[in-house]
Parts: structure tokens; sequence; C-alpha cells
């Protein structure tokens, strides 16, 4: 996983900090699962669990993807995508650096200076 910036590691951190996502990570671990069939697992209605894969999805936790069914249904199906968290204080530290970074990376693309009129 290539740095992250502190948005970036505040999305992971804030996805995985919340029971009902552990538990959808925990099912997620067993194998890919249509979207039906794990609202029923968790107990969840499905616009709910809606909101939680969304959370998880952007944290680049859990990819989601249609496939058509037989009956020419659109089908959604959920898997965990693979990821190894550690938070130590050089995370944080590094997530501050990368913050610093992103402007100056932009201003090298567009080839502008902070300041400078356009």
């Amino acid at each position: 996983m290539s740095a992250l910036t502190s948005e970036e590691l505040l999305a992971l951190l804030a996805a995985v900090g919340h029971a009902q996502r552990l538990r959808i990570i925990g099912e997620l671990a067993q194998g890919r699962v249509h979207v039906s069939e794990l609202a029923r697992r968790l107990g969840l209605s499905r616009p709910l669990l809606y909101m939680h894969l969304e959370r998880l999805e952007k944290a680049g936790l859990v990819t989601g993807a249609l496939e058509l069914s037989d009956d020419g249904k659109a089908m959604k199906f959920f898997a965990l995508a693979p990821f190894d968290v550690h938070v130590t204080v050089d995370t944080v530290l590094s997530a501050l650096r990368e913050d610093r970074m992103q402007p100056a990376a932009a201003e090298r693309d567009t080839g502008k200076k902070k300041g400078t009129p356009t």
C-alpha cells in the first residue's frame, strides 16, 4: 500500500471503526457474497448495508461488481480486498508528510507556484 494522506488514513480508520462494518468484513472473509445474501446473514436492511459497504469500498477494503444472472437480472456481489492495517506513530507521521507533499505535487503538475497570479 502506498503512503496514505491523513484524509485516506482517517477514512480507513472510520471504515473499520464500526461494529457492523467489522461484521461485514467477517462475512466477506469467507468469500464473495451477493448483497441480498449478505443482508440476510447480517440481519441488516439492504439500504443500511449499502451505506456500510460504500464506506468500506471508499476505503479500499471491499470491492463490488455487478454481474448478470442467468435470467438477465443485474446482481451486485461484494468481496473483501486484501488489506493489512498497522497504525503506528510512523503511519500518522507518514500521512502528515504526504499531506504536505500533495500541494507541491499539484503545483509541479500544473506548472504554477503558490501565490503566482493566473
